[in-house]
């Protein structure tokens, strides 16, 4: 076993004594392109989304110089028509671009895979004839071996990410994957299948035609690979029946990307540490990815500071995906900034739709927390009048809570309101700061009907819980009286704290000179 060349299955094995979700679904994915012209398959995901996993499963399942049977047999791919027919049957070659960087300077990156690669050749065939270019020398090694090669590239476009402003060493990258990928007498010759993981997808302005042959799945559109971006719901179920956690909660927290035929998929890495840990928390903040959201939503671009509040309120914004260039440095306008924030996981897309929101309570909280570093000043100005509105609300301030209100109405909505939904969808652009301090949940079953919007204090918060319920056209004193007729608070009473109820209501009918908004704040007292 080799570092780059049949690295084995350790890295699987240690994965299967863990926690385990069984994705071997998706090596089915890949042995359908086996042989065929589609048998080059890029696939891009955002960090701690299970890249890595993946690509050490395909390593223990292909790599013909161990027996993997026993990772494998009791799991769903076992079931698979071709299971036996291309387990353990292939030479593999393996890199992790991330782990090549970390030993090499990254102009001697070319260099040091084809020396490494080349050396591990030699010493699996000896007598292997080298030729002069590296992807003779695989079909040499091909022809030696029996078997063409399966190739894994995790983190294949890390050498692009970490070269901006050097475009030579981008260039000699792109001209030896070219080499492997777009070469039209010997590629069909090495390669059974490719596997390619990065977290962007391929660039469009023509530099990186060396893989634009790809097969290419992204966050956007993963097609048929959907239910491997993450976790199902099925499958979360499960895990937290087998290891006695709380499902609602692991929803609220880690759920909301959707897919075509996949509606709930959850974040993978952050299920885990919360099973492990017994705790819900936002572990995205672990990530390096976190650390570039402040530089993202910082861009000076029309309406982005407004679309940002509007995410974090609980909103959703529609975006134009097809101009972005697919690289972190090309911006033009706000929709380049939300498209490369759907790719990064930041935002949940709706491909039938077209539109972007924010998935889960942990990247609310992330973006809560960077919004508040942001230095622009309408950022900060929408950042203090959520924080004072949340102020005035949880101390009785109905006049301030409504005056607030009609202001974001009049900035950021419609000029006018046709349902009680478009009045919802200003009030979550008001409160859109709640993130530190409440969880929000939206019609809320509860007493005899559904509660409009409750914003419930996280543990240790001494904040009361609010519960809001929202009129057009009736009366604010009416949305109390509902609240309490039907009982929307006892849902949540046993939380143990405070509970104020907030009626608010639109009048469109409102003369002139007087506010159309109007807010009646009360707290609750139980019946007996």
């Amino acid at each position: 076993m080799g570092n780059y060349l049949n690295p084995g299955n350790s890295g699987f094995e240690a994965v299967r004594r863990s926690l385990y979700v069984d994705k071997s679904g998706l090596i089915r994915q890949i042995n359908n392109t086996i042989g065929t012209i589609q048998k080059l398959t890029c696939i891009s995901r955002p960090r701690r989304f299970g890249k890595s996993f993946a690509a050490k499963m395909l390593c223990a399942y292909y790599d013909k110089t161990c027996d993997s049977s026993s990772l494998f047999d009791d799991l769903a791919i076992a079931k698979d028509e071709y299971y036996q027919k291309y387990r353990n049957k292939f030479d593999v070659l393996y890199l992790d671009m991330t782990g090549v960087i970390g030993e090499v300077e990254l102009a001697d990156i070319v260099s040091y895979i084809r020396e490494n690669v080349v050396e591990e050749l030699r010493e699996a065939y000896p007598g292997l004839k080298e030729s002069e270019g590296f992807a003779p020398t695989l079909a040499n090694a091909v022809k030696q071996a029996g078997n063409k090669f399966i190739m894994i590239m995790d983190e294949w476009d890390a050498p692009i990410r970490e070269t901006k402003g050097q475009p030579e060493i981008q260039r000699k990258y792109l001209e030896f994957l070219r080499s492997l990928f777009k070469n039209s007498g010997l590629t069909d010759k090495i390669f059974a299948a490719v596997y390619m993981t990065g977290i962007l997808p391929i660039k469009k302005d023509g530099s990186q035609s060396a893989i634009s042959d790809f097969e290419e799945f992204t966050m956007v559109k993963p097609r048929q690979f959907g239910s491997y971006v993450g976790f199902t719901e099925d499958e979360v179920q499960k895990l937290c029946q087998e290891y006695h956690r709380d499902f609602f909660k692991m929803k609220q927290w880690y759920d909301g990307y959707a897919f075509r035929g996949v509606e709930s998929v959850y974040n993978p890495n952050s299920v885990m540490k919360a099973i492990r840990n017994d705790d819900f928390d936002s572990y995205w903040t672990q990530t390096s990815a976190a650390e570039s959201l402040m530089g993202y939503i910082s861009l000076d671009f029309d309406g982005l500071s407004r679309t940002v509040a509007e995410l974090i309120g609980g909103g959703e914004v529609k975006v134009d995906t097809k101009a972005f260039a697919n690289d972190l440095v090309t911006f033009r306008n706000r929709d380049d900034v939300l498209t490369l924030l759907i790719h990064l996981g930041y935002l949940a897309y709706d491909e039938e739709t077209e539109r972007a929101r924010i998935p889960n309570q942990e990247i609310r909280l992330e973006f809560a927390r960077t919004v508040r570093e942001v230095k622009r000043d309408e950022t900060i100005r929408r950042v203090r009048e959520s924080e004072q509105l949340i102020d005035d609300t949880v101390h009785g301030k109905a006049e301030a809570v409504a005056r607030q209100i009609e202001k974001i109405h009049g900035e950021e909505a419609p000029l006018y309101y046709n349902n009680e939904q478009a009045l919802r969808s200003v009030i979550k652009r008001a409160y859109f700061s709640y993130a530190d301090e409440y969880m929000k949940l939206e019609e809320l079953p509860s007493g005899n009907g559904y509660a409009d919007i409750v914003y419930l204090p996280k543990k240790d918060s001494v904040l009361p819980a609010l519960v809001v319920e929202l009129k057009w056209n009736k009366s604010a004193e009416g949305a109390i009286r509902q609240i309490k007729d039907r009982r929307y608070p006892e849902v949540i009473r046993k939380y143990g704290g405070d509970i104020l109820l907030v009626g608010i209501n639109y009048d469109k009918d409102a003369p002139a000179g007087k506010r159309k908004h109007a807010c009646v704040i009360e707290k609750y007292e139980e019946r007996e």
